[in-house]
């Protein structure tokens, strides 16, 4: 017997409506990376079934009922819009790769993300969430500050402007992002030191894969030390790289530990499975405070377009066809269904 994968994706477009901000596809995928991904669960033994994840997904998920869902899709609109195709498949009973519904919502929500961390002591910077841009700013925080929009992913939002350092330019960023993005700002501290992003696989005890850092200074002179949309979609480009990726990271060992166990434990609190994505940063005392969690890692698979969990996966020994497969046999062996996949191009990791 084949094993019939659904491929659930958003393609991404260009932008056509004044209305939207540039960055608004963003986070959606190239027909490139959807075409890849196919291409490795063909190569794995897998019949593959792609469905865009639209308005008419439901109708083809329900119409097709594949056995397993290799799931990228962000969604179309609303707070909880990468919810809404596991969700679908929950209710069709179809198993899929990846978080449930409530961990993607969560995680899609910065300031709910650091409310769940913060109770379970994991660090993570302090924040304050603007509605309207006139609200009194918390005395905890103090400048410089970071200002990104609450609900959104792929550096959307946040330019070399969002690093603040007085009033006014908090001001109007925030009220920059409430107009453009119709939807709160967050604030948060400011973090000076290293950042790095680290990739998982797995579910009960997940593998770390070698911790990326994100050398913050190669970024083009006068730009303001953080991975903003500049740094993540214009400055770096396949035609002309910008070196700013270190993996593995040249870290000593205690602090490799150090992330690599509030990685771990951060996936374990929101109850991520199979596959995640985890920035940090180092605060002024050299401590890891977690950033973002990203349960629906970017999975480019063109080196030069520098997409961290594959640039992770290359430096684990992973070919670009064995992290997709792995991460499918995941979600099976997650389900009880590992004895459905008979193909090949796959790393059992526990």
């Amino acid at each position: 017997m084949t094993l019939r994968v659904g491929l659930t994706y958003n393609l991404k477009r260009k932008v056509e409506d004044d209305g939207l901000p540039e960055d608004f596809y963003a986070e959606f995928d190239d027909e490139s990376t959807v075409n890849a991904i196919a291409s490795a669960l063909r190569k794995g033994g897998c019949r593959v079934i792609k469905i865009e994840a639209d308005e008419d997904a439901y109708a083809k998920l329900r119409r097709y009922r594949p056995d397993i869902v290799f799931n990228i899709a962000e969604g179309l609109r609303g707070e909880s819009r990468e919810s809404h195709i596991p969700a679908m498949l929950e209710m069709l009973g179809i198993p899929y790769t990846g978080s449930n519904p409530a961990t993607l919502a969560i995680c899609l929500d910065k300031a709910m993300t650091h409310k769940v961390l913060s109770a379970c002591g994991i660090p993570s910077p302090k924040f304050q969430v603007f509605k309207r841009p006139g609200e009194e700013l918390s005395g905890e925080l103090n400048f410089p500050l970071v200002v990104k929009p609450l609900l959104e992913g792929s550096s959307k939002g946040i330019r070399s402007s969002s690093l603040v350092k007085d009033e006014e330019s908090l001001r109007r960023q925030v009220s920059w992002v409430i107009k453009t993005y119709r939807q709160p700002a967050i604030v948060e501290e400011f973090m000076p030191g290293r950042e790095f992003t680290v990739g998982l696989i797995g579910n009960e005890e997940p593998v770390v894969l070698p911790i990326v850092e994100i050398c913050l200074e190669r970024l083009p002179s006068g730009a303001s030390p953080i991975y903003s949309y500049e740094a993540k979609w214009v400055w770096d480009t396949p035609e002309n790289p910008l070196e700013i990726f270190e993996c593995p990271a040249k870290i000593p060992g205690d602090l490799k530990r150090e992330i690599e166990e509030i990685a771990i434990k951060t996936f374990k609190v929101l109850n991520c499975r199979d596959v995640c994505r985890i920035d940090m940063r180092l605060d002024s005392e050299g401590v890891p405070r977690v950033l973002e969690v990203n349960p629906l890692p970017g999975l480019i698979p063109d080196p030069k377009a520098h997409s961290c969990l594959p640039e992770a996966a290359r430096a684990a020994g992973f070919t670009y066809d064995e992290l997709i497969c792995t991460i499918l046999w995941q979600a099976l062996k997650r389900y009880g269904l590992q004895g459905l996949f008979k193909g090949k191009h796959l790393v059992k990791i526990p």
